[in-house]
């Protein structure tokens, strides 16, 4: 009871921070059940006034909640499908931007890490020159056998952890109430949002888990002559400390400094594009968070990606479905689109594909009246997915956090080149990959893995077989056994329904009548 009342207080200052800076003012009441509004009115009630046509800042309120909301700020602007389109854009401008923790707390965080004093470990440890929710980042100097190089060292920040798993159990809790209250709810898998959350953060929070993540990547991109990342330095790497080889670059966020430099910005922004895509499709494995601050040019004209906590993965089923969507929409084969979605069993057979395909084709065809710098793949993708909806599509978490990304890596590349071709971009990775996995070759690949299946398949059948005889053996001795009594106190079960009950009606009572 303890533990609930605690969640209730906290969630309710939340919502009071959120309601305060006007965030639900835009929620028209007509699309929330009756429980619902009049919450909605008290918190339009209590919304400060904006002045001169001032908006509600939503990345303002959620700032003021502290890390743990920065980061489900940042990561509900990845589901649209959850938060809605307006407020999704709204919170793509949260920033993972905090004050920096004392440089001393770093050295002690690093010292426990590895057991060592930080001067054994480096020969120079500077302050912090970048702070976020999670982390913040040092430049320091190591010493090698080829002499001194500079090295970035992330640091966990203190405390972190405990604030986290605080505000992920309060979250959990408002997730399972809503879906136990609302069908709505229970068709965007709320409490699934809160969990993948729980799980990334976690993940964010394990450098060496970000280390293996970067050590993979580079694996992957190490033949790509446009696009590289740092070196992971494991000897100085652990579970609070990741230490990778420093870079030398522009950020992507200063176009200036980029142009003064001589570097190609069309040629650039297509780059970006295209690495984007060739990761997601052609490996499997993207990078989930690449905004400006995380993109650097060096002297050479490459691309270079940094922070390597959000990283997102496709199946081969996935990366085809994504193929054959972009390239049946540069086609205008609205037909296949359809067709996809299907296939991949993301809609119910109780609709019929040539509905689907009409509401497809609604999408599409507008785009080809357009000139190339106003056609927005991003956009297109946010559509679809909102069509999908209304034929029973359930989210799928791994395509919603692709889509974000591309009108991410979108922006990114339309802000060094306004008049950026996004498809003319995209074709050749697109095409290419599609005449590779869906040509001769890949049926060939396809008949490979089937027949390896086949071949597991038949190895383990022995011990299925003995495993069935056990199921089956049990089964007949479970028949066989007589019923037992029944139980002289069965009207217990009855009671602890009730109650069960009476403490939800309570809840309800206690949550929307604040």
């Amino acid at each position: 009871m303890f533990k609930t009342f605690g969640h209730i207080v906290r969630l309710a200052r939340a919502g009071w921070v959120l309601a305060r800076e006007g965030v639900f003012a835009g929620v028209d009441p007509a699309a929330l059940p009756p429980v619902a509004k009049l919450p909605l009115a008290l918190a339009n009630l209590i919304a400060r006034k904006h002045r001169g046509g001032e908006q509600p800042d939503i990345s303002r309120a959620i700032g003021k909640l502290g890390p743990s909301y920065v980061k489900l700020g940042q990561f509900l602007a990845t589901r649209p499908d959850v938060v809605g389109v307006a407020a999704a854009r709204g919170l793509e401008s949260l920033q993972d931007r905090m004050q920096p923790f004392d440089r001393g707390l770093a050295v002690k965080t690093v010292e426990a890490a590895f057991g060592k004093k930080i001067d054994e470990l480096f020969i120079g440890f500077g302050p912090p020159i970048a702070a976020a929710s999670i982390a913040q980042v040092h430049k320091a100097r190591v010493s090698t056998p080829d002499g001194e190089r500079q090295v970035a060292v992330k640091v966990l920040r203190p405390g972190i952890e405990r604030r986290f798993w605080r505000d992920i159990r309060d979250m959990y809790f408002a997730a399972r109430f809503a879906e136990s209250r609302s069908a709505e709810a229970r068709r965007l898998h709320l409490v699934e949002v809160v969990k993948t959350l729980e799980r990334s953060v976690t993940m964010e929070m394990d450098f060496r888990l970000e280390a293996a993540a970067a050590s993979e990547f580079a694996e992957n991109v190490a033949d790509d002559p446009d696009f590289r990342i740092p070196d992971v330095d494991w000897d100085r790497t652990a579970r609070e400390v990741l230490t990778t080889s420093w870079i030398d670059g522009i950020p992507l966020s200063d176009v200036k400094a980029i142009r003064a430099a001589g570097h190609n910005l069309e040629e650039l922004g297509a780059n970006i594009i295209q690495s984007f895509l060739r990761h997601a499709l052609r490996d499997g494995l993207f990078h989930a968070d690449m905004h400006q601050g995380n993109l650097f040019v060096d002297k050479d004209g490459i691309l270079v990606a940094v922070d390597f906590g959000i990283m997102g993965r496709l199946g081969l089923r996935e990366r085809r479905f994504l193929a054959e969507i972009l390239y049946g929409f540069i086609t205008r084969n609205y037909r296949r689109v359809a067709e996809v979605h299907f296939e991949a069993g993301y809609v119910p057979r109780i609709h019929q594909i040539d509905d689907f395909a009409q509401a497809v084709r609604a999408i599409g065809e507008p785009i080809h009246s357009r000139t190339a710098d106003q056609i927005s793949m991003a956009s297109l993708l946010t559509l679809l997915f909102e069509i999908t909806a209304l034929f029973d599509m359930e989210t799928r978490t791994e395509l919603v956090m692709l889509q974000k990304t591309m009108v991410v890596v979108e922006g990114v590349g339309r802000s060094l080149d306004p008049k950026l071709n996004v498809w003319a971009a995209s074709e050749p990775v697109v095409g290419d990959w599609i005449r590779d996995k869906l040509g001769p070759r890949g049926i060939v690949e396809d008949t490979g893995r089937g027949l390896a299946v086949i071949g597991n398949l038949a190895r383990q059948m022995p011990d299925l077989l003995e495993r069935a005889q056990l199921i089956a053996d049990d089964f007949q001795a479970q028949v066989r056994r007589p019923a037992p009594a029944a139980p002289p106190v069965a009207g217990a079960s009855r009671w602890t329904t009730a109650a069960l009950w009476i403490i939800a009606g309570l809840l309800a009572i206690l949550v929307f009548g604040r």
